[in-house]
């Protein structure tokens, strides 16, 4: 295999009891055990795995320091902090899992920023072992191998293991469910495999929608795969449904309750305009553009060769070869359709990606009808591993040199300091005790204070369209803070605050305290920073 599967050659080879013992982790245990037949070398391409796995996640611990000693949190994760300081069913745009993450995180360690990014290494090492897992049962140990080293070598693995977002509870609950399921097909009578993948489905609904197309995938596989059919007939498949969707029962109630705001915002997402044709094929350019960015360009084009290989072969698949056929390819081929209409979210499909990597690796390995030319395999891995040393030897220069002229760097800059200095404004106020924050412009802005002023006020934030545009809008407003004083953060320029009719007739009185001003480089983080005395009314904002 390639330089990249080589660099484990010295590790010895263990028995095969001891695989044997090893095969049995994910494997409920009240149910008999699924019998194994290694090859030789399997010992050998496990140990090889996972001492891969422990030398990537030192160098990724590496990596979270210098990440947390030269960035902020990112505006969707401070926004989702913010969320698990008042624990609900559900949220303005997401299922309530992020934010009751969010909150365990907070309360365990102090509401620290390693904790945030330590979490997201944790579910992104989790994720990799499952997606493993999944390789070694349903095909043989270098094809696991080859696999993880596949998703090792993409971009998105590594925001994934970085960055604290719905994904990452959602891509674990999903690959656990893909495992999950495929042990509840071998042994149907097992109860113990339906009950855990009923706990899954319902865990990785409550973390992101689009679980709910999982059963879907369950579905299609039992209808097309002739030796699983009997599934369709199998009141487990069923029960294990319509149990796990039930999960999202509290979540419908909590949305009726709040005039259905997540659906009503989720529906913007399909939100299309009208363009012109050069437009159109750029913007259909781009989408393509970034998901072979993330997944690293010969790696994605060798994942839709092996789906075409896959597909053109249909007949002669192996059941593991068209489970993950089915489990990739027909959402894969709706995103693409959807990405003729309106611009796609790089992470909107990364589900489905997962069981088509498995599949590649496959194909590079010779589990499926067609084999792979040898240079798809090498030329992935080769290109892989350019672009994740290029990206991050980008960031050890940019947070060891404090490089601050990259405008989406400057985005998770600037925010502690800023916050430190709101601090020194607010410890000067006149009625520290009767005194709440309040912050303008975008939500992130009020999540950013909320986490980096030391004192952790409660945040709130004004929306002049009367409307909600974020989850802040959802909770109370100040109108629960009348008689009450005000410090009003500002990023826009100038002090059009202090003529402005809404704050005007709210408060007493208004004044201008000071101005926060954070030198980011080449740009600056700035506030314009006011005290509303005195409270008199506000008008509430209403679904």
């Amino acid at each position: 295999m390639s330089w990249v599967i080589r660099v484990a050659h010295g590790a010895r080879a263990k028995s095969a009891a001891q695989l044997s013992a090893f095969l049995m982790l994910f494997t409920p245990l009240s149910c008999r055990r699924m019998s194994l037949t290694p090859d030789p070398d399997s010992p050998t391409w496990l140990k090889r795995f996972w001492w891969l796995l422990a030398a990537v996640f030192i160098a990724r611990v590496g990596v979270m320091l210098l990440f947390v000693n030269g960035a902020d949190l990112a505006g969707d994760e401070a926004y989702y902090w913010d969320w698990g300081r008042r624990p609900d069913w559900g949220y303005f745009s997401k299922p309530p899992m992020i934010g009751w993450m969010m909150g365990v995180i907070g309360w365990l360690t102090g509401n620290a920023e390693w904790g945030v990014r330590f979490a997201a290494l944790l579910l992104g090492t989790a994720t990799l072992v499952v997606i493993h897992r999944i390789a070694l049962v349903l095909f043989d140990a270098r094809t696991a191998f080859l696999t993880a080293v596949l998703v090792l070598l993409t971009i998105a693995n590594a925001g994934l293991n970085l960055l604290l977002t719905i994904d990452a509870p959602l891509l674990l609950c999903w690959t656990l469910g893909l495992l999950l399921f495929w042990f509840a097909a071998q042994k149907p009578t097992c109860n113990t495999r339906w009950i855990a993948l009923t706990l899954v489905i319902g865990l990785g609904t409550l973390s992101k929608q689009m679980m709910l197309a999982f059963p879907l995938l369950m579905l299609a596989f039992a209808a097309v795969s002739r030796e699983d059919r009997p599934l369709l007939r199998n009141p487990r498949l069923w029960l294990t449904i319509l149990a796990g969707m039930a999960f999202i029962i509290p979540v419908l109630k909590w949305n009726q309750e709040h005039a259905w705001i997540t659906l009503e915002h989720t529906k913007h997402h399909f939100d299309t305009q009208s363009l012109g044709f050069g437009q159109w094929i750029g913007r259909t350019l781009e989408n393509v553009g970034l998901q072979a960015l993330i997944y690293t360009p010969v790696t994605f084009v060798a994942l839709v060769a092996a789906m075409l290989a896959a597909v053109r072969h249909r007949s002669k698949l192996t059941r593991p070869a068209l489970f993950l056929l089915l489990a990739s390819a027909p959402a894969l081929a709706c995103f693409a359709l959807l990405a003729l209409r309106q611009r796609i979210n790089p992470n909107w499909p990364a589900a489905f990606f997962v069981p088509a990597i498995v599949l590649a690796a496959a194909w590079m390995r010779g589990g499926l009808p067609s084999l792979a030319n040898p240079g798809w395999q090498r030329w992935s891995l080769r290109v892989g591993g350019a672009f994740v040393i290029i990206v991050h030897l980008a960031l050890v220069i940019v947070f060891t040199t404090n490089l601050k002229v990259v405008n989406k760097l400057a985005s998770i800059r600037g925010w502690r300091e800023a916050g430190i200095e709101a601090q020194k404004f607010l410890d000067q106020v006149p009625r520290p005790e009767q005194t709440f924050v309040m912050v303008l412009s975008h939500r992130y802005h009020a999540a950013q204070m909320a986490f980096y002023m030391p004192s952790h006020p409660r945040s709130y934030r004004w929306e002049p369209s009367g409307t909600p545009q974020s989850q802040y809008e959802v909770w109370p407003g100040p109108e629960e803070r009348l008689g009450h004083d005000a410090l009003i953060l500002d990023p826009s320029p100038g002090r059009g605050l202090l003529e402005n009719p809404v704050f005007t007739a709210a408060f007493e009185k208004i004044e201008h305290r000071g101005d926060i001003r954070i030198v980011l480089g080449q740009q600056t983080r700035e506030f314009s920073v006011y005290l509303g005395t005195n409270l008199k009314s506000w008008e509430p904002v209403r679904p």
